[in-house]
């Protein structure tokens, strides 16, 4: 049984966008859909209609959203099979045990300041920080749909990016048909700059040239019926990404398992998280 790919909804534009881009995403993969919305709706009792159809007034209009969005989805692809489920807690605790069951989880960027907070951007940063399967936050202006981005390419981070990062990236360029451009970012510290001009820029030879064999390192093992395209730029990966991102359909970034006093999600994989101009996957290294 292929498991399913969860979106996370609250009615907002951006989670209808990712409603949009699951459905095109589960019938590239063949994969189930299924639409959660997560609220703690006893908070909302009160209302004459909840009291006399013996319903909390949230949980209907959660209902309501829920149906229109899995309307949504079979409108846009009607071959996708798709279930749907309200959920009596926490977006973020919600969503984060339903992608323990999941190929991945699709969140918009941010969602309604008010019933509940569903997809806030903190929802999203939670999620992607500590979700169990690839996390999807839909970004930028590039079509709304997995499938609309298809002429576009992919990129993947590679620089301390855990394999499973790279195999994922592999497998979303082939069943898109378009290229993966993999890029490594580097920088020449600045204490190593001399002033001299016959030796200006030596250092920063060095340090493009390490770059570029442990990227031809990282991709030993990349298939050879992936268009493989390598590239190293100069600067933090934290800049460098979200730039290359600007021509991009999917930019993939890889999530290790942090170290006792690190943070879960890494300073690239946040910042490219607010700043990259298309959607992003975040994926942990267990995948």
């Amino acid at each position: 049984m292929n498991l399913p790919l969860v979106v996370g909804v609250d009615g907002s534009e951006p989670s209808l966008q990712a409603v949009d881009w699951a459905a095109d995403e589960a019938t590239l993969h063949g994969l189930p859909l299924h639409v959660v919305f997560a609220s703690l709706w006893e908070r909302y009792e009160g209302a004459a209609l909840a009291r006399s159809l013996g319903k909390p007034s949230a949980l209907l209009r959660a209902e309501d959203i829920v149906r229109a969005a899995a309307r949504r989805a079979r409108n846009r692809r009607p071959d996708v099979q798709v279930t749907t489920a309200v959920v009596p807690e926490e977006a973020e605790y919600a969503l984060a045990r339903a992608g323990r069951e999941a190929f991945g989880l699709v969140v918009g960027n941010r969602g309604r300041s008010g019933l509940a907070g569903l997809l806030l951007g903190s929802v999203s940063l939670t999620l992607a920080a500590g979700a169990t399967c690839p996390v999807i936050v839909i970004r930028g202006s590039h079509g709304s749909g997995a499938l609309a981005g298809r002429q576009g390419r992919i990129v993947v981070g590679v620089g301390e990016a855990p394999a499973a990062a790279l195999r994922f990236a592999y497998a979303e360029a082939r069943l898109r048909a378009v290229p993966l451009e993999a890029v490594r970012a580097w920088r020449c510290p600045a204490h190593e700059t001399v002033d001299h001009p016959l030796l200006t820029g030596e250092p920063a030879r060095l340090y493009e040239e390490r770059a570029a064999k442990e990227l031809e390192a990282a991709l030993a093992d990349a298939p050879r019926d992936v268009d493989l395209r390598r590239r190293t730029a100069e600067g933090p990966a934290r800049s460098v990404l979200p730039a290359a991102s600007r021509e991009a359909a999917l930019l993939i970034v890889g999530r290790r398992r942090p170290g006792q006093f690190e943070p879960q999600l890494g300073r690239v994989a946040y910042t490219v998280l607010h700043h990259a101009a298309c959607p992003v996957v975040v994926v942990p290294e267990q995948v």
